[in-house]
């Protein structure tokens, strides 16, 4: 039986700072994930391989990032049937806006999940995975629940910090 996971896929190491967040995500509500250097137009073999022998030993969700010209998602989107979800990278001279049209504008039929540019996206990617995954895993719906809970208990008390601060001058 193979054991449910979330691949993180990234054009280039230069990816990796930003990607971090992903990482960071999916090791707090405890969902495993492998990390992937793989380029949809300088290893494309290599990508689709990797992705297929991912997709049988249990990978659930790709998530995929890429700047430029931003085609990992949309081609591991052609490969597998499971969610992928992009992370446009803030890179080159668009600052992302490229990466973030290439990773949106799929053709109809062959969907990939886009969020925002750069870190926030990164960490929004792990979030949506851990929900996507969470369907099935109840368990892990009650620690995606736990921690939203946590971070909106977290803005409360820096308002309730910022009134009491503002109440005293």
């Amino acid at each position: 039986m193979s054991k449910t996971f979330v691949a993180i896929l990234m054009g280039s190491d230069s990816d990796l700072p930003v990607m971090k967040a992903t990482m960071e995500v999916l090791n707090k509500l405890q969902v495993p994930f492998e990390v992937k250097i793989t380029s949809a137009h300088r290893t494309p073999a290599e990508t689709h391989e990797y992705v297929t022998t991912a997709e049988q030993r249990g990978c659930k969700v790709f998530i995929a990032a890429a700047g430029l010209a931003a085609h990992l998602a949309g081609v591991v989107a052609g490969i597998t049937l499971n969610p992928v979800i992009g992370v446009p990278m803030d890179a080159g001279p668009l600052q992302g806006m490229d990466a973030l049209l290439s990773t949106a504008m799929m053709p109809g039929g062959v969907p990939v999940a886009t969020v925002a540019i750069g870190k926030a996206g990164a960490k929004n990617a792990g979030y949506l995975a851990a929900q996507i995954l969470s369907v099935a895993d109840d368990e892990l719906a009650i620690r995606v629940r736990q921690e939203r809970a946590e971070s909106g208990a977290a803005v409360v008390a820096k308002d309730a910090a910022l009134q009491a601060e503002l109440n005293a001058s």
